[in-house]
């Protein structure tokens, strides 16, 4: 996305054989860089024509602008947990000040490329981001940072970029899940999962693994597959299903997914929880209206949206440096419901584990 005649301070700092984070403080004058190296810096920049995003620094030096704007990408709008995400963010950013402009890349890399192409153009003071799931490359996250656009990951974070991050407790959400199943008499537990090019896809996987091994129990490459949507749910759980050695338990990596496999189960003329056992992850509104209702791991999407804006918001006002990584993580809970065999049953409100 950079054109060719700009310069970034990346490139400056590379040609100058100095840190990015100093060639940002020696633009803006700090005086923790040597008057010398300052004047050095400052002439360079301008004998190269680099032109600082100056709007992103007008207001990180503003905390009242009524136009500061915030941009947001969300993958997909139709996934309950990326809709409560984006109500967080808007919520926190209108509570401060600041105006939020969103847009859906679909899950495709060449859209979220020119997303960020526009955002940049339309000079918004920082970028909230959950990165599609065919992105492998991030140049375009690393321009916008190299000149000088705050960027926050949430929930699918870019592990190649240095950048700040609100998570959710992926790793131990899927331990407590796989090991509620094992604990209320699973023997033989499916994981459903999604791209490995995601960390929430490693993360909830090695969650998977690890509670088996904790509970004594082996994993069986066969047991996992990458599915991540009901539909392909319900054409491939029927497949593992109608096997003599079929799972008793599912761990799918989100509520639709989950639900598919429900569904496929019950349609086979299997009984849930009795015959199999399901849980998701998201504790979507889904979650509730499907039957029986889903257990499932909830994500607070809310607050995961609160607190990236927050830490968005803190970098533009200048609490934290632009080379600052800020690492957040929000905790899950498990919500058991009538799809797993719980120890007790269900009452009228959701139990919490």
């Amino acid at each position: 996305m950079q054109p060719k005649s700009q310069l970034t301070m990346k490139d400056i700092a590379t040609m100058l054989g100095v840190s990015v984070a100093t060639v940002s403080r020696a633009l803006k004058d700090n005086p923790s860089i040597s008057r010398e190296q300052r004047e050095k810096i400052k002439k360079f920049a301008r004998e190269h024509n680099y032109f600082p995003n100056v709007i992103a620094e007008q207001l990180r030096n503003s905390k009242k602008n009524a136009g500061n704007l915030i941009g947001v990408i969300v993958p997909q709008f139709v996934h309950y947990y990326f809709s409560s995400v984006l109500s967080g963010i808007e919520q926190e950013a209108s509570k401060r000040g600041y105006r939020i402009l969103v847009a859906q890349s679909n899950e495709q890399y060449d859209r979220e490329v020119e997303i960020c192409q526009s955002f940049y153009q339309n000079k918004v003071c920082g970028i909230i981001v959950s990165q599609a799931k065919d992105t492998v490359k991030y140049d375009h996250f690393s321009y916008l940072l190299d000149n000088g656009v705050p960027l926050v990951f949430y929930d699918r974070i870019c592990a190649g970029i240095n950048a700040s991050r609100v998570v959710v407790d992926d790793y131990q959400g899927s331990m407590k899940a796989v090991s509620h199943l094992i604990e209320s008499g699973c023997k033989r537990i499916a994981f459903f999962g999604t791209s490995m090019n995601m960390e929430i896809g490693k993360n909830r996987l090695n969650g998977y693994k690890d509670a088996l091994y904790s509970h004594g129990m082996k994993v069986d490459e066969h047991l996992i597959c990458m599915c991540d949507n009901r539909a392909d749910a319900e054409r491939i759980a029927p497949k593992f299903l109608s096997h003599a050695d079929r799972p008793d338990g599912f761990f799918a990596v989100n509520d639709e997914t989950a639900i598919g496999i429900l569904y496929a189960a019950k349609r086979m003329g299997l009984r849930i929880p009795e015959d199999v056992s399901v849980c998701g992850f998201t504790n979507s509104y889904n979650s509730r209206a499907c039957d029986p209702m889903l257990t499932t791991v909830e994500q607070r999407g809310v607050q995961v949206g609160i607190e990236a804006a927050a830490v968005l918001i803190d970098t533009v006002e200048g609490k934290y440096d632009m080379d600052h990584a800020e690492k957040r993580i929000v905790k899950t809970r498990l919500v058991l419901r009538e799809s797993t065999r719980n120890p007790e049953p269900a009452a009228e409100d959701d139990n919490e584990k």
